[in-house]
């Protein structure tokens, strides 16, 4: 199994496309930092707006690395799909697009082996793409803006964060967060089953992705209540909730309190549900699959 995933890696990290999700995540990173550095008070009253009517708000010290890499998980995380599917979509078709699908199954491994070897394989590259993104979003971050307290604008009210009960919550932020791409990863592997070529896996699971997520976030009632709990997108961003620490009575953030773990928990379970489903119904349809190229 590990030689299966040895050489899986191989073949993702030999692909010159493969750099280019690592390529595209810098520049994003770097064009927010740049635009924060030289304009961040800007956004900063945009995005404090309903506060600074009633409160001063001290923009210079709550523009710090802490925050900055909080606002470049809020925009990227939902872009990143898009270059998770890349890899994870061709990970079965790329095979049958070359012609190579079956000489692999001729090995003398298992059909549920090789797949489980492709989709860790996916995984890794999941994760590694987001330690890149962990590298210049939160360490780079605190390098061009310095540390300072945590200041979260949420429901018309300010929430600081303490400077030294922070790390903590972005450790656990990212790997929920790789748990959540690791869901689309799941997806991209099983529509990769039924494709000849990569194009449509990858297509089909953004196509999926950006209409559950408008259904995540419309406001309607009928959805609220039914479809919406069962939505994988619908879960997707509960890593914010790290963030999100209980008052005391004077209103007062507790040190190292997650205001609802349990809604996390219950978010996480859900995509591991998924991811789980997913992965079994690819190596289910795999093993029935006639391989003809």
């Amino acid at each position: 199994m590990w030689k299966l995933l040895q050489i899986e890696l191989f073949k993702i990290f030999k692909r010159p496309r493969t750099y280019i999700s690592f390529g595209a995540i810098a520049a994003m990173i770097l064009i927010i930092q740049l635009g924060l550095k030289f304009d961040g008070k800007s956004y900063l009253q945009l995005l404090m707006s309903g506060i600074s009517d009633s409160f001063y708000v001290p923009y210079e010290m709550i523009l710090n690395g802490y925050l900055v890499a909080f606002v470049i998980l809020n925009t990227l995380l939902i872009q990143v799909p898009l270059l998770i599917a890349l890899v994870a979509g061709d990970a079965i078709a790329g095979e049958a697009n070359m012609g190579t699908l079956r000489l692999l199954v001729t090995r003398p491994v298992s059909r549920t082996q090789l797949m489980l070897a492709k989709f860790a394989a996916s995984v890794i590259y999941t994760v590694l793409l987001l330690l890149w993104m962990a590298l210049l979003a939160l360490f780079l971050s605190m390098l061009f803006f310095g540390t300072n307290d945590m200041i979260i604008a949420r429901n018309d009210v300010m929430e600081q964060i303490s400077r030294n009960d922070i790390m903590w919550r972005y450790i656990c932020a990212f790997g929920y967060a790789s748990v959540a791409l690791s869901t689309v990863a799941a997806l991209a592997f099983l529509l990769s089953v039924f494709a000849e070529n990569s194009i449509g896996p990858i297509v089909s699971t953004i196509s999926i992705v950006i209409v559950l997520t408008i259904l995540s976030e419309m406001k309607i009632p009928l959805y609220d209540n039914t479809v919406k709990p069962y939505l994988f997108t619908s879960h997707m961003l509960a890593w914010k909730g790290f963030f999100y620490s209980k008052a005391n009575n004077d209103g007062q953030t507790i040190k190292g309190s997650i205001e609802n773990l349990p809604a996390i928990l219950r978010s996480l379970g859900v995509l591991l549900t998924y991811i789980f489903l997913f992965v079994a119904s690819a190596i289910f349809v795999f093993n029935k699959k006639d391989i003809l190229s």
